[in-house]
């Protein structure tokens, strides 16, 4: 479980601030959203070639 406490002269939105970019870099809510929906692990292996494509694709531009 995440949690952020306040430290001594910190404003709560500040806190909050620290708070969800502790979220995003675990990267929960993205697991909680590609849970809400069962995927076929068929689609999960052809999304992952994609992606895997995209990226390789990426690093073949910035290499030029």
């Amino acid at each position: 479980m995440l949690g952020v406490e306040v430290k001594d002269n910190e404003s709560v939105e500040r806190a909050i601030n620290r708070f969800k970019k502790l979220v995003t870099r675990s990267r929960i809510l993205n697991e909680y959203k590609d849970r809400q929906q069962f995927t076929k692990p068929s689609i999960e292996r052809r999304e992952a070639m994609k992606k895997a494509v995209r990226e390789q694709r990426r690093r073949q531009r910035e290499n030029y």
